[in-house]
Order: C-alpha cells, then structure tokens, then sequence
C-alpha cells in the first residue's frame, strides 16, 4: 500500500549483515542497506558497531540495535524530538544550525562552556534584550569580560527544542552560538566516529 503524503515512516534497526544495517521500515521485511543505500526514502548515513544513522525528509536519526521504532520525516512543524544526530565538520567540531526564539541562528557544540555563549552582535540580530540581564564576568583568552546572563525561551536544533535555557552573552563577535553545558546537560551525549548523537534526559 502506497504511503500517504506527509506521513512518516516508522524505521528500525533489527540487526547487521556486515558492513550493511538491517532496517524495518514501516513493519515491512528486513532490508539490508549499506552506508549511502536509499529505501522507502529513508537513507543509510553509517553504519557503527552498535548504532547506525539514518536520514529521512532531512533528519537525521540514530537506531540502535533492539530500540524502539522510530518515525521522523513527517511535518516541519514539529517539535517533540527527542534525539540530535550531528555529524563532525573540517576539524573535528560539530557544527549545526538552529534557531533561538524562532530566529535561525548557527551552533558549534562546546562541552567546555558553562552556558550557551553567544556575542552581543547576534544576540542582538536575534532580538535578545540581553542589557537586561544579570552583568557577569568570565575569562576568555583576552582577559576578563564582562558580559550579561540571559534565558533564551527556546532553543531548537532539528526537530528538538528546549525551553528556559541559561546563556551568556559577551562582547567579542563569535563565528557560532556555543552550544555549552546548560543545554547539554539535559542530554545524553554519545560519540561514534564523527558522528554525535545527544539524546534528551528531561
């Protein structure tokens, strides 16, 4: 039976043949997929020891040997996700777009920045009125800033979005939102090769 338009499919893991992941999709028979094969629209990304990624309507998803279903591809809209899959760019750094309050923004995963860090010239292009917020002062490669505590009242990258996250606002332009520890902490951070997959705690 043909799918309907706009439906997602549900796709799962069921196993390895090699260097090729089994897939179920849509209840269907196992399919066996190698890295950059396409089925029913959903297209195998990796293929790891224990996970393998795929891609479907333009997010990327994780399957884990065993784990439940998942179903992603459908409507833009959405905003219960509950998984981030990003892969490395040049230099090792995960690089992502997003937005913040609805504005889309770039982010560059920083697991050793205490918050959401951004420069006032984007905060401002965002319509964050950080000026507002609570002065404080951090150490950067150039000395002691002084810089303002803000909450963002939403952050969302793929189809994840995190509400009341903490972030810094300093003065020196940035190339990317550091995407630091006050939203990392509400994931699960898993590493595979060059691909990192942050899966939502609470």
């Amino acid at each position: 039976m043909a799918q309907a338009q706009g439906a997602a499919p549900t796709v799962a893991l069921s196993g390895r043949m090699g260097s090729k992941a089994l897939l179920v999709v849509n209840g269907g028979a196992p399919k066996a997929l190698a890295a950059g094969e396409v089925h029913q629209g959903v297209k195998v990304l990796s293929v790891g020891a224990d996970q393998t990624v795929i891609e479907v309507g333009g997010q990327k998803q994780a399957l884990t040997l065993g784990g439940a279903p998942v179903s992603l591809g459908g409507k833009g809209g959405d905003e219960g996700g509950t998984q981030i899959v990003l892969q490395a760019v040049s230099g090792g750094h995960f690089v992502t777009d997003g937005s913040i309050n609805g504005r889309s923004t770039r982010f560059m995963v920083d697991t050793g920045a205490t918050s959401v860090a951004m420069g006032a010239d984007e905060a401002r292009r965002l319509g964050i009125n950080f000026e507002s917020g609570q002065r404080i002062y951090g150490n950067t490669a150039n000395g002691v800033v002084q810089g303002f505590k803000v909450s963002l009242a939403s952050l969302r990258i793929q189809n994840v979005v995190v509400h009341n996250v903490e972030a810094a606002v300093l003065p020196q332009p940035m190339n990317a939102i550091l995407l630091g520890n006050s939203f990392l902490t509400r994931f699960q951070m898993k590493r595979e090769n060059d691909t990192l997959t942050l899966t939502r705690r609470y």
